[in-house]
């Protein structure tokens, strides 16, 4: 109907500490229902997708439900809104999902990740459902290091591609993971694609010759800071092109998708001086990955305070935290556990305006490894308070 459905959390709305939030609105963007879903603990929405009878199925993690620490959550709803099932895939530790969509047979396919089952710290895990959501086979992909599964298509083959990001193999701290695989889940082959830092894939699409478009963040130099990377591969994986969309500070490419005249459109966000949030980051190219120049006066506007959530997250071996400071002043970044006990003062001085980064290498003040986890970065000024939830997975 050319309306359009959304998917998140809330925290003003619903039974717990944080739920999944729906929002369906018109073709103008104007509101027709909004939906919680969730229990008294915490439930994140990652993704949402329209099914066939016209209703939505959206995934991704719980602690209220299943089996044990946090689980892949998958709810089908009806065009209202309206509860049709409700489950949960996973094991005694932490799983998520980060990416659902509707099959060919009218079942789902979901993609996340999981530290209960797989040969790393955290795998990609891919649940394949019925149109019921009845498992009907689950897989996980990566290496002895971390793995995270962010996108995932059907192909025109009825396979699958999967993309994400890992430590485990490729040439960086952290590259690009696209894995295709046959109907049943079984690897056909697997590429990385990054540099000697830290890249990812966070959404792929088959494009109409039937190779791949990937969109993610590049770090081009060790400083923590991204651009919005977009790589076209052929039907093997192999690269055509890459291409980087540098801003003034933090970008990446979310969601990407080939439109009619053969370009590309890619949805994602930016963090320029002035925004006290990320700013919704949207590019059009044409085929070869190419934007047009527009030249004109750049404003920037006072920078504001900001405390950034980490990235990656969740993290195996090390995560950047970036926040902006309006005007200098005394600042403390520390990490705290789930118990409120500090584990980590990471900064703690007079800092200038402007944007700043930090990295968290998952040990305690006196240099230890400390065990995976929920722990809590907070930033504090004279006059400003924020924290932001993480995840270690060893």
């Amino acid at each position: 109907d050319g309306g359009y459905i959304i998917a998140g959390n809330t925290t003003s709305f619903g039974e717990g500490q944080t739920d999944i939030y729906l929002v369906r609105t018109d073709a103008d963007g104007h509101t027709v229902w909004t939906r919680p879903y969730g229990g008294p603990q915490t439930e994140t929405g990652r993704s949402v997708a329209p099914t066939l009878d016209g209703g939505f199925v959206v995934t991704g993690y719980t602690e209220s439900y299943g089996a044990e620490l946090s689980d892949v959550v998958l709810i089908k709803v009806d065009a209202n809104g309206d509860t049709v099932w409700t489950r949960t895939y996973g094991g005694s530790s932490y799983d998520s999902g980060e990416s659902v969509a509707q099959t060919l047979d009218e079942g789902y396919i979901v993609a996340g990740g999981t530290t209960t089952f797989g040969a790393g710290s955290w795998d990609i895990y891919v649940i394949k459902t019925d149109s019921l959501g009845d498992t009907m086979w689950t897989r996980t992909y990566g290496g002895p290091n971390y793995e995270g599964g962010f996108s995932v298509a059907q192909t025109s083959d009825g396979g699958y591609i999967i993309v994400g990001e890992t430590e485990s193999y490729g040439a960086g701290d952290r590259d690009v993971y696209l894995v295709k695989t046959d109907g049943v889940g079984d690897t056909i082959w697997t590429r990385t694609y990054g540099g000697p830092y830290a890249d990812g894939g966070y959404s792929v699409a088959q494009t109409n010759d039937g190779g791949y478009i990937i969109t993610g963040y590049g770090e081009p130099f060790p400083t923590g800071i991204e651009d919005l990377y977009l790589i076209r591969t052929d039907s093997a994986g192999d690269t055509l092109w890459t291409r980087a969309y540098a801003g003034l500070a933090w970008d990446g490419g979310y969601s990407v998708a080939q439109t009619l005249d053969g370009g590309y459109i890619v949805v994602g966000y930016t963090w320029p001086p002035g925004d006290v949030e990320d700013d919704v980051y949207l590019i059009k190219t044409d085929a070869d990955g190419m934007v047009g120049v527009s030249e004109g006066e750049d404003e920037l506007p006072a920078v504001a305070q900001y405390l950034a959530q980490n990235r990656p997250n969740p993290f195996g071996s090390s995560t950047t935290i970036c926040y902006s400071l309006s005007a200098g002043t005394p600042v403390k970044v520390a990490v705290y556990d789930i118990r409120g006990a500090l584990v980590r003062t990471l900064a703690q001085e007079t800092v200038p305006a402007g944007f700043h980064s930090v990295v968290w290498d998952g040990r305690d003040q006196r240099g230890r490894k400390v065990a995976s986890g929920i722990y809590f970065c907070r930033l504090e000024t004279g006059e400003f308070t924020d924290t932001k939830r993480m995840a270690l997975l060893r």
